[in-house]
């Protein structure tokens, strides 16, 4: 039977091509019609490639064992699968995210910057001036009041979801966010209320920080890591001991004479 090349335990593993192509179902010669031949040929391969050492029983086990290994261990496969799945779910949700992106902002633009409230009301309060300024602001630029007010709502909002999933980045636009709303509602605010109004966009931004900022702690974080090496001091005494002389007669061998009859 053909192979595909690959010796698992010392046996060539047909491929399922190999086999849907050169199996011959039984009684394929006895039925006269291509559609059954067809049929039972494709069933004969599928059953094949599922035994011990076909080639669907081995792609199974592969992806069996990767569910216990590592990523290093796991099948060329199976590592191009997961890689372009993911790639292309990347790729599908910035796709989705640019396009409700663009639509939130059209919708905002389309919408007078002063239109919204009237200045009554807790949270008119603290949005009216926020129109106010903004709309003072853009007639000495070249953008529209409509588009500062849609980048403010869209910077408060990416600070507030990205603070809340610990992005510094975000945490950082989130402060900026709300510095930069006091001092607008400050210098739009009515005469008589920019305390008032400004002490209670400071209280809502403090609350909104408890979302934004879950988490964030001022006390320095000590990681206490086990030691990368263990150092285990021993002293080495290398002492040389002189050869032992041999044993010999104390009156040294001129007192040996020989035996005289």
């Amino acid at each position: 039977m053909p192979d595909n090349g690959k010796p698992v335990n010392g046996n060539d593993t047909p491929s399922f091509l190999d086999l849907l192509n050169q199996l011959k179902p039984p009684g394929a010669e006895l039925d006269g019609k291509h559609d059954t031949r067809r049929l039972a040929k494709l069933r004969a391969a599928w059953k094949e490639s599922w035994k011990e050492g076909g080639f669907l029983h081995q792609r199974w086990e592969e992806a069996f064992q990767a569910r216990q290994g590592s990523w290093h261990d796991a099948a060329t496969w199976i590592k191009t699968t997961l890689l372009l799945g993911g790639l292309s779910l990347i790729v599908l949700m910035l796709d989705t995210a640019g396009d409700v992106v663009s639509a939130a902002l059209k919708g905002l633009s389309a919408i007078p910057a002063t239109s919204g409230s009237d200045g009554s009301g807790l949270w008119s309060t603290v949005d009216h001036p926020v129109r106010v300024f903004l709309t003072a602001q853009a007639a000495h630029l070249s953008v529209a009041p409509a588009a500062l007010y849609a980048f403010w709502q869209l910077t408060g909002l990416l600070g507030l979801v990205g603070g809340f999933l610990g992005n510094a980045g975000a945490r950082i636009a989130w402060l900026f966010f709300g510095i930069g709303s006091l001092a607008m509602i400050w210098s739009a605010a009515p005469a008589g209320g920019q305390a008032a109004a400004t002490g209670l966009a400071a209280l809502m931004w403090a609350l909104a920080s408890i979302v934004a900022l879950r988490g964030l702690t001022l006390r320095p974080i000590v990681h206490n890591h086990p030691p990368q090496y263990q150092f285990n001091p021993a002293l080495h005494l290398h002492a040389t001991i002189p050869a032992p002389t041999p044993a010999g007669d104390d009156l040294g061998p001129d007192n040996v004479h020989p035996l005289q009859r």
